[in-house]
């Protein structure tokens, strides 16, 4: 289902749109705003038909629902949640989409060795970061522990039908916001210049008036504060940090995002954009960096030619300052960043 809303200020993303309205008069600047995949997503379009402009982005907002329906764990009757209500050792045929798509998370687990894994559904719910956040007991840490990870499940390609051999179950909150974004490029790109902003993570096809699309990347911490401006003319923006969603337990901040090596929630100062060309790659890569921490992500996103950018606040309070940690391939593409800081 999909609704108008607005976000608080706190629910703000990392990476925003600030592409000014007022120079969209011509062509019109056509803006859809919906919920859905459990975050805000909004949607620009610059048309030279109102009306026209409008039928496109319906279509495009048909999309997203699209792989909601497949990929949603929220959602009970997506292929996802079907597969982790699929009885241990009796196979599920996959849709055609998801077939696809499951060799290429496979894939990245075994590119980040480890550090993404999206077969973590046990850990988030033993830490109950679907609820208000928790700490487990060691014995159910354990557990969870025992029944994570991609390598619990035996995937078939040339039948396209999946197996799970434990009590495994997927949680699409690493990929999922990625993969809806590069189904919408490759349906959709061409023609007038549009930009998505699904949750924070961005995608854009072709460039409005000016040559690109101005994007401000906030403070790791202070999410209504902007810590640096890009411009994108193609490709995707996505970011990871612990700012988005996290808890205070007995006195220990916790966050949603997990490091599935471990079971450990992480909680770390820094906050870690990725540029790609692929939206599903910028998605795994802005967790996997992310959980590497900044040294061993610079390290990993240098030996791979990867554009990412760490935040790093310094100090504490008013007076904290934020150091700009970018890989060669990031500076490349961003030259403005070079100029921001280390």
């Amino acid at each position: 289902m999909r609704v108008a809303t607005t976000v608080a200020l706190a629910l703000l993303p990392f990476v925003s749109l600030c592409w000014p309205r007022a120079a969209a008069s011509t062509p019109h600047a056509v803006e859809r705003t919906v919920y859905l995949m459990g975050t805000r997503a909004r949607l620009v379009l610059l048309a030279r038909d109102r009306a026209a402009g409008l039928r496109r982005l319906e279509a495009m907002v048909e999309s997203l629902e699209q792989t909601e329906a497949e990929l949603s764990t929220w959602r009970t009757d997506s292929a996802l949640s079907a597969l982790n209500r699929q009885p241990v050792d009796e196979p599920l045929q996959l849709p055609a989409p998801v077939c696809a798509l499951w060799g290429e998370l496979t894939a990245w687990h075994r590119a980040t060795n480890g550090a993404f894994d999206p077969a973590l559904g046990a850990l988030s719910n033993a830490w109950g970061l679907r609820e208000t956040g928790r700490r487990p007991s060691p014995g159910r840490l354990a557990a969870a522990r025992a029944v994570t990870g991609l390598t619990h499940f035996r995937f078939e390609a040339s039948t396209c039908r999946v197996t799970r051999l434990a009590e495994v179950t997927l949680d699409a909150g690493a990929f999922g916001k990625g993969e809806a974004l590069r189904r919408l490029h490759r349906q959709s790109a061409g023609g007038e210049p549009w930009m998505v902003d699904l949750g924070g993570q961005i995608v854009v096809s072709g460039v409005p008036p000016g040559g690109s699309w101005p994007v401000a990347i906030a403070h790791p911490a202070r999410r209504d504060e902007t810590t640096i401006e890009i411009t994108l003319d193609s490709g995707s923006l996505a970011t990871s940090g612990a700012s988005e969603r996290s808890y205070e337990i007995e006195g220990r901040m916790v966050a949603h995002i997990l490091d599935p090596r471990t079971g450990q929630p992480l909680y770390r100062p820094e906050s870690v954009t990725v540029w790609h060309a692929d939206a599903l790659i910028a998605d795994i890569l802005s967790t996997a960096l992310y959980v590497l921490g900044p040294e061993a992500g610079l390290r990993y996103a240098d030996e791979h030619e990867l554009a990412a950018l760490f935040l790093a606040p310094v100090g504490r309070g008013a007076r904290a300052s934020v150091t700009l940690l970018a890989s060669p391939a990031f500076r490349q593409r961003f030259p403005a960043s070079a100029r921001h800081g280390h």
